[in-house]
């Protein structure tokens, strides 16, 4: 690779749902080149401007080399699964220099056990990783951002209006990031946290699982209204444990994710809790889901490490139970509408 700073185009990694909406919003001001392992998801972009059945700006063009997102584009937004993300950080990162600059928009965490490890209590905080310490750890690139917020695609697609969060420590990062997206319809804000914003946008799916549950049930706003505010309790306790300050969790990346995750049959994870609670299986779930929701295995980590940090966390508690263990979901809810908590607000 020439150390020349490449062009003016912007790649994008992930061509799922969300990786083809951010393409479409940054080709409202910039050309895209989009990247897909799969040879006819490129083809088929290239030749007739569609990707899962969604028409794509024609300043998007496809690739399957990772070599030429590299060449090509200063800027890259990784949107990868999060299991999957290092793999793809390993086979990208002997292709960036130190000016690239990567904003991804994976909302999971890197562990480095497998899932029947983590069940088995092995999990501690040192295997467990940010997307953001991945770009760090598997590549020379130090400008790294992240992009949170309540960033459902389907409605990004539809072109209805929405904000977004992009976390970093560096200005010349965050502005990149609203040059390219700013739109009508798409308000960026910025912030130095990329912890917190990071660890907000994690944490939510768990919640999300929570209150999809509860609708799947049939139960009401009241008992969802409660699960998405204590479940907020227990983003942030979490997130502290781990050093992340509680700011995040109070603006658009925390409480807008939140609200917007935990209420929509949009969005994977409210809608895997929302089968749960109409009385499928875990397996029956995951057969049938294209992409089996990031919550699901985040709720795993949590768990784990809430017990390794001792952490008063009783809805992630009940939640594994029900989802991993098959627990009865009635005597969960009645455990949690009787838990002891001290008071209402505990961590202002």
């Amino acid at each position: 690779m020439t150390n020349k700073v490449p062009g003016t185009r912007v790649g994008v990694i992930g061509a799922g749902t969300f990786g083809t909406a951010i393409s479409n919003l940054l080709a409202h001001n910039v050309d895209v080149l989009l990247f897909s392992r799969k040879p006819e998801v490129v083809d088929s972009i290239n030749r007739d401007h569609r990707n899962l059945d969604i028409t794509l700006s024609p300043r998007i063009t496809a690739t399957n080399d990772l070599r030429e997102i590299a060449e090509q584009c200063y800027l890259i937004f990784p949107v990868v699964p999060s299991d999957g993300f290092r793999t793809m950080m390993r086979q990208l990162g002997p292709h960036l220099l130190p000016y690239h600059i990567l904003i991804h928009g994976t909302k999971g965490f890197d562990v480095e056990l497998a899932d029947d490890e983590i069940h088995a209590g092995l999990l501690r905080p040192e295997h467990v990783h940010t997307m953001s310490q991945v770009i760090c750890q598997e590549s020379v690139v130090r400008r790294v951002g992240c992009l949170s917020g309540p960033n459902l695609a389907s409605e990004i697609l539809e072109g209805q209006p929405t904000a977004t969060v992009i976390g970093s420590a560096f200005d010349e990062v965050i502005q990149s990031g609203k040059t390219t997206l700013s739109s009508d319809q798409f308000h960026v804000f910025g912030t130095h946290d990329i912890l917190g914003a990071e660890f907000a946008g994690v944490l939510k799916n768990v919640i999300a699982i929570g209150s999809g549950i509860l609708r799947g049930k049939g139960l009401g706003k009241n008992i969802q209204a409660m699960l998405i505010t204590r479940g907020l309790v227990e983003m942030v306790t979490f997130g502290k444990a781990f050093g992340a300050s509680s700011r995040a969790f109070f603006g658009t990346a925390g409480i807008g994710d939140l609200v917007a995750t935990a209420t929509s049959s949009s969005s994977r994870n409210f809608t895997f809790g929302y089968r749960l609670g109409q009385g499928e299986t875990f397996e029956q779930i995951q057969a049938s889901m294209p992409e089996l929701a990031e919550g699901v295995r985040t709720l795993n980590i949590t768990r784990h490490l809430a017990n390794y940090y001792k952490l008063r966390m009783p809805i992630t508690q009940m939640l594994y139970r029900v989802v991993f263990e098959g627990f009865d979901m009635d005597k969960a809810l009645r455990y949690l509408i009787t838990y002891p908590y001290d008071v209402d607000v505990d961590f202002l």
